[in-house]
């Protein structure tokens, strides 16, 4: 007997009877908008909630401060829901205010949508402990509290020190333009840190005597800048000069730095691009007469998508159907499309046509994106997440919900402010419900549990977590 249609209506309500409190706990964390490694305050305000609501709680894991797992249940399957809670530099503003104001100058903003992410997982994972309690259901739920993933991929350090070992699925979502589960690939990403070092001198009086590292940074990033040419399509360089070597231009600076992104589809050509990213420092080094300290400080493997599990979350937002939105919410995300940029709007036909295909036309004439995304074949997904390397372990899915005006760009300033907004709480517990009524399909059919672990075992056809972190390396605030 199908019980669908009544466990649909359970976890909804189960979430629903809550939702002023969850809405209070995401625009809290939204508020302390704290930096990888540092947020302190949101993950102990999430380890609260959590244990109030029977989970046990496991913390300061991975040498991640901040980093947690709470924990119901017992047996399996093991679940687990990962939960982000990080902010980004430089991205203060000020809330449902669609013009550029920050609160405090230089200090955080949730650009991504961390704070809906973590509340929407923990909302997601106390309606699956209460159904499990209320049906008297075996199997373990786990929240994962991970820190950093923007900049420092948090969870690779879970990942690498054994804290997904046991786990049979892995549940998360993401703040985007359009509802689907993904199926595709992200990115592979390495973070490396160049530093240069070299002799000071007056750069009038005795020029000759320097040796510049700021030469050496500029001539390395000419140098990677000419080697675009020759890299496959798919890779992305970013870069962005960190240490100068101070404000006198009279004097030959002795000291700079340039932090690299280095991204391919897969980490073995990551790997590839990096080496020789390095050998072109080591050119610039030896160019200046300078000398250079190579630093890599985080590393996302790519996502490897259970399409199982992406299967049977569709297959749930064909039956919740759309999110239900307000004239006034209407009103709100056209405020928010009108502050975009000329470039941003331009770019609303082909992000309608990705997520959308056909009914991208009609689609494109509401300020929010509502129907479901249009499901095409597999995709190579163009950012990075440290979901990835959770995903090399645990069949994984990613799932996306819209939270904020069509055509909002992630890490921007819009989607701070769009991020207290109840379009942005809509889409949270409306996640909450696509994660908690996936799981239990797994829960209550242990032969899925194994299908998926088949699936992922024939997608990796022999290879192996790559564990792409240097050895030595530790989490640590840079």
């Amino acid at each position: 007997m199908d019980h669908t249609d009544e466990y649909i209506k359970e976890i909804s309500e189960k979430i629903d009877s809550k939702k002023e409190y969850y809405v209070e706990i995401s625009n809290k964390i939204w508020e302390f908008a704290e930096p990888r490694f540092q947020e302190y305050r949101s993950s102990e305000l999430l380890q609260h909630v959590l244990k109030q609501a029977g989970f046990s709680i496991k913390a300061d894991l991975a040498g991640e401060k901040t980093a947690f797992i709470a924990e119901y249940g017992s047996g399996k399957p093991v679940i687990a829901f990962l939960g982000e809670f990080d902010a980004l530099p430089g991205l203060s503003q000020k809330a449902d205010v669609a013009e550029r104001i920050p609160v405090h100058t230089d200090s955080c903003g949730h650009g991504c949508g961390h704070q809906l992410i973590g509340t929407g997982t923990l909302a997601s994972a106390i309606a699956l402990k209460d159904f499990m309690k209320e049906y008297n259901l075996q199997g373990t739920i786990r929240y994962y509290g991970c820190p950093a993933e923007e900049n420092a991929g948090g969870k690779a350090f879970l990942v690498r020190d054994g804290y997904f070992n046991d786990c049979d699925l892995a549940l998360c979502w993401h703040p985007e333009q359009g509802r689907r589960a993904c199926y595709g690939s992200t990115k592979a990403n390495f973070r490396v840190f160049f530093t240069f070092h070299g002799t000071p001198a007056h750069a009038s009086m005795c020029p000759e005597l320097g040796r510049s590292a700021l030469d050496a940074v500029e001539l390395m990033d000419v140098g990677v800048n000419y080697m675009r040419e020759h890299m496959i399509d798919e890779a992305r360089i970013h870069y962005a000069i960190t240490d100068t070597g101070g404000d006198a231009p009279n004097v030959v600076q002795s000291r700079a730095q340039v932090l690299y992104a280095i991204r391919a589809p897969k980490i073995t050509q990551v790997k590839e691009l990096y080496n020789r990213v390095c050998n072109i420092a080591r050119g610039a080094a030896l160019m200046t007469e300078t000398t250079v300290e190579i630093r890599q400080v985080a590393a996302y493997s790519n996502l490897i998508s259970s399409k199982i599990l992406a299967d049977h979350m569709n297959a749930y937002l064909e039956k919740l159907g759309p999110i239900t939105y307000t004239e006034e919410e209407y009103a709100y995300a056209q405020k928010f499309q009108q502050s975009l940029s000329d470039q941003d709007k331009n770019q609303l036909p082909t992000i309608a046509r990705d997520y959308f295909g056909p009914k991208a036309a009609e689609v494109i004439k509401k300020p929010i994106f509502e129907p479901m995304a249009y499901q095409n074949l597999y995709s190579d997904l163009k950012y990075s997440t440290d979901v990835g390397d959770v995903s090399w372990l645990v069949p994984t899915v990613h799932l996306n919900i819209p939270t904020f005006a069509a055509g909002t760009a992630l890490h921007s300033w819009q989607a701070v402010a769009q991020g207290k907004s109840s379009i942005a709480h809509k889409g949270m517990l409306y996640a909450a419900r696509i994660m908690a009524l996936t799981a239990i399909d797994f829960l209550q059919k242990p032969e899925l549990v194994n299908k998926a672990r088949e699936e992922l075992t024939e997608t990796l056809n022999g290879e192996t977590y790559p564990d792409p972190l240097p050895g030595d390396l530790k989490p640590e605030v840079w």
